[in-house]
Parts: structure tokens; sequence; C-alpha cells
């Protein structure tokens, strides 16, 4: 009969065993740091945008009532 295999054991080659890469960081807190600093950009371009103080131009659409009034 042929041998049984165990399924859930790493293989081994030479006299070392083999060792899981760590990663640098939890990547949970890995995830947590990408998330505030994605947004912080977006709040940064955020009051970027809207603190300008440029004066609207450009024309007016065809029939438009300055002052809010209806014509009959």
């Amino acid at each position: 009969m042929a041998k049984e295999k165990k399924k859930n054991q790493p293989r081994q080659i030479g006299k070392t065993a083999l060792q899981g890469k760590k990663p640098l960081m939890n990547p949970k807190l890995k995830s947590r740091i990408e998330t505030i600093v994605f947004l912080l950009v977006l709040l940064f371009f955020f009051i970027l945008n809207n603190t300008k103080k440029e004066p609207e131009s450009g024309p007016y659409p065809p029939f438009y009532n300055k002052t809010g009034q209806t014509t009959n």
C-alpha cells in the first residue's frame, strides 16, 4: 500500500524548517493608516477648493431673471 501523506504539514527541505514571511506592519493597522491619509488628503482638497475668492464669471443662460421674480 502507498504511504499516506499529511496534508497540513509544510514541506521541509534540508534541516531548517520553513518560516512564514512576516509583514513589516500589521495589515489591519496599515489599512487604518491608509484610510486616514486618504481622508486627510480629501479634506485638504475640499478646503482648498472651497476657500477661493474668485468672482463667478460667465454669461447667464437665455431668459434668466436675476431678480428671482417670474414673469407671466
